[in-house]
């Protein structure tokens, strides 16, 4: 075997184990929540909402559709002007600079700024708009870095085919690019929603609350959120049940979350598969 098949022999295998690590510590991470929480979980937690974690359920259903709806479209659409409009320039590289390192942003930053914009300069108040508006804020830099991505990975041979049988610039984009860089764009969306959904910084500035009875019913109005009442419940309930609570609230909010990632991998599945090259 020959040095150059021996180095890529090491490399594959130090793939293999970083990947079968990352698996690994995810079982462990998970197993360890389980074994706690699971003693909380019933009927009456899932539903109740007196004494259970409906509210907080259903508060981040409610967070995870507005960020969705504020954050993928605007994100997609970002990512198609960048790539296929905007005219290479010094403008254009300091935007994509800019992107790239709003991703590293603490969300704690991100809380401040719904705070002043959102919250008090345009007066929406604590509210489930604020949370949506501030966190779809937050994942945009990841769905507009990976849409861009994925249309950059789309050759250009097909947009010179579809210009050249008389389509406009639109038609290229929608009927031959966006087919095919569709798959790619949902993956960086899925990684911006759910890190969006595991945030709890943000929340605590702009319209989560620790507990309520009532559900919210306008985009008006403050919500419960689990990533939020697990905090509540682990640093500030003294109860002897609180630790088992948490974690049990933990449990639902990574299968929310592991929920949401599926469904959107089934949409990226569909699109792939009408795909053709």
């Amino acid at each position: 075997m020959n040095s150059r098949k021996r180095r890529e022999k090491i490399y594959f295998t130090l793939f293999k184990l970083a990947g079968v690590a990352s698996v690994a510590l995810l079982i462990v991470i998970i197993a360890s929540i389980a074994s706690i929480g699971i003693k909380a979980i019933d009927w009456q937690f899932l539903t109740s909402t007196r004494n259970g974690i409906f509210p907080a359920i259903l508060g981040t259903v409610y967070l995870a559709i507005g960020i969705a709806a504020f954050s993928i479209p605007t994100g997609m659409f970002c990512a198609i002007y960048l790539n296929e409009y905007a005219e290479g320039g010094r403008l254009v590289r300091a935007v994509r600079v800019a992107i790239r390192n709003l991703a590293g942003v603490p969300s704690i930053v991100y809380g401040l700024f719904g705070l002043a914009i959102f919250v008090i300069f345009f007066n929406l108040g604590e509210s489930l708009l604020a949370a949506w508006l501030t966190l779809a804020a937050m994942t945009l830099p990841w769905t507009i870095t990976a849409s861009e991505e994925a249309l950059k990975s789309v050759p250009d041979s097909f947009r010179q085919a579809s210009l050249a049988l008389g389509a406009s610039k639109w038609e290229t984009i929608r009927k031959t690019v966006l087919p095919h860089a569709i798959p790619g764009m949902i993956t960086g969306s899925i990684i911006g929603l759910a890190r969006a959904l595991g945030e709890t910084a943000p929340l605590l500035l702009v319209g989560g609350v620790a507990y309520m009875e009532s559900l919210p019913h306008s985009p008006f109005d403050q919500f419960m959120a689990l990533p939020y009442h697990v905090y509540y419940l682990i640093m500030h309930d003294s109860s002897s049940t609180s630790l088992a609570r948490g974690t049990g609230t933990a449990m639902i909010l990574i299968g929310l979350v592991f929920a949401v990632s599926i469904g959107m991998i089934l949409i990226r599945r569909h699109y792939r598969k009408k795909r053709e090259w």
